[in-house]
């Protein structure tokens, strides 16, 4: 059986995050938060996916992905972790996850989106308003309680620092040159964790360069996939 290539989104995003990648590249973009709202239990659950795994997580897909490859490292032949973090989150991050939680329950979602969460994605561009639009779509689409299991997912989620330590396959740690949610500090830990890994900072992009800058982010996918 061939490696399957499996693309991981961030916090209520879907399929439309990678659809530049995908529709070059090709692979299965697959969904979590609406059955578990732990890291662990999405993990468990997105790895009875048969085969060799080649995994590309952006931010919360990426701590999805190196949590399945800390379950299961014999499955995941290589992996692609973009504008993301391996380390467990910081108290003030947990703190701020309260209020944003309870306007969720309280039926604020499109609220949060707007004024908390997606005005940290992008850096300047022309695009800019295009993709913050599709991003609150995509918030829309998934709903109140895929952000509340994902919140609670990310609030208590592991650190991942010994799993990349001992990954030996071909990786890919990529992400854009503004990102401000994940710095490029932490791209440059993952990059000296992992072995076998490449770093590649996008020019002219924030926290999601699929989209801001989709032709030089495909390319270095392709890159990672031909690596032996």
């Amino acid at each position: 059986m061939s490696t399957q290539l499996i693309f991981l989104p961030g916090m209520m995003c879907d399929e439309r995050l990678f659809a530049p990648q995908i529709a070059e590249l090709g692979g299965l973009n697959l969904m979590f938060g609406r059955e578990d709202n732990s890291v662990e239990a999405m993990a468990t659950r997105l790895l009875q996916t048969p085969g060799k795994l080649a995994l590309i997580g952006l931010s919360m897909g990426g701590i999805v992905a190196m949590e399945m490859l800390r379950q299961a490292p014999d499955r995941i032949e290589r992996i692609a972790l973009l504008d993301t973090n391996p380390l467990a989150e910081k108290p003030e991050v947990k703190a701020r996850r309260v209020p944003q939680m309870q306007a969720v329950r309280d039926g604020r979602l499109s609220d949060v989106m707007q004024r908390e969460l997606i005005p940290n994605y992008l850096t300047e561009g022309p695009k800019k308003q295009d993709i913050s639009d599709l991003c609150l779509d995509m918030a829309l689409k998934e709903g109140d309680d895929v952000f509340l299991n994902q919140s609670e997912a990310l609030r208590d989620r592991p650190d991942q620092t010994d799993t990349l330590r001992e990954f030996q396959g071909p990786a890919l740690v990529l992400c854009g040159r503004d990102d401000a949610l994940c710095p490029i500090s932490r791209h440059e830990l993952m990059h000296d964790l992992l072995s076998q890994s490449t770093l590649t900072i996008i020019e002219g992009a924030g926290h999601l360069p699929t989209l801001e800058q989709p032709f030089q982010t495909t390319a270095a996918l392709r890159r990672w996939l031909e690596l032996s």
